[in-house]
């Protein structure tokens, strides 16, 4: 989701000028969950979270949809709140909102977070070890988490997610120093920036007509090993 360019479309990730991939971190191939972002919810960097103790990263709530469905790139599910693991990145609050998608065979007996464990006996611990060490094969350093690395429950994540929606709204109305965040909007009433539909849609309509693929990095499937900790 690119922050600043305007109505904020899904385009391919990059650092450093490059095209950003997910590594395969044995024995993890990619993400181990649906990975998106819950809409109209900002972690503020200038917020310092009570159960961190840092300041946001400038993004929406990441999600993890741990449903058996594999999702397709924008995508929008219905998801349960299970629970919530306070990772720490690069010195910035970074929330993993861990949910179930509504219509997943499993969604009945999923509650709230200790659900997780005895109906997906391993899965936390194997999420939570591939978040700590993701960014290790390209160089970055591994990840800490808040609250002893503990999951909270779905009250706690509640709480998060409201809190975050408090932020994201000071943001969309212009109360909060939004940096390079495009937040102009077509349909949402308290928007402090609005643009009309016909507006838009020239936005849409001005971009660029998509090019052949990239050679596919041979990189991006190598196999990497990382020490357990």
């Amino acid at each position: 989701i690119m922050r600043d360019v305007p109505l904020n479309p899904i385009m391919q990730d990059t650092k450093n000028g490059q095209l950003r991939y997910v590594s395969h971190v044995f024995p993890y191939t990619g993400y181990p969950c649906n990975y998106g972002a819950l809409p109209q919810t900002w972690e503020d960097p200038s917020h310092i979270d009570s159960l961190t103790g840092v300041g946001g990263d400038n993004d929406p709530i990441d999600v993890c949809e741990i449903g058996s469905l594999v999702a397709t790139k924008g995508q929008i599910l219905q998801v349960k709140v299970l629970g919530v693991l306070g990772m720490v990145d690069d010195g910035e609050t970074d929330w993993k909102l861990f949910t179930i998608n509504v219509a997943d065979p499993l969604a009945a007996q999923l509650n709230d977070i200790a659900d997780v464990e005895s109906n997906m006996p391993g899965y936390l611990a194997g999420a939570k070890e591939w978040f700590r060490i993701y960014k290790i094969p390209k160089g970055g350093a591994e990840n800490n988490f808040a609250c002893g690395g503990k999951y909270k429950d779905r009250d706690i994540a509640h709480q998060v997610i409201m809190t975050t929606y408090d932020s994201w709204q000071k943001l969309v109305t212009g109360s909060s120093d939004r940096g390079s965040i495009d937040i102009s909007s077509v349909t949402l009433g308290l928007a402090d920036v609005k643009v009309t539909a016909s507006e838009a849609q020239a936005l849409v309509a001005s971009s660029p007509e998509p090019a052949p693929a990239l050679p596919r990095d041979p990189q991006v499937d190598v196999w990497h090993f990382v020490p357990e900790k």
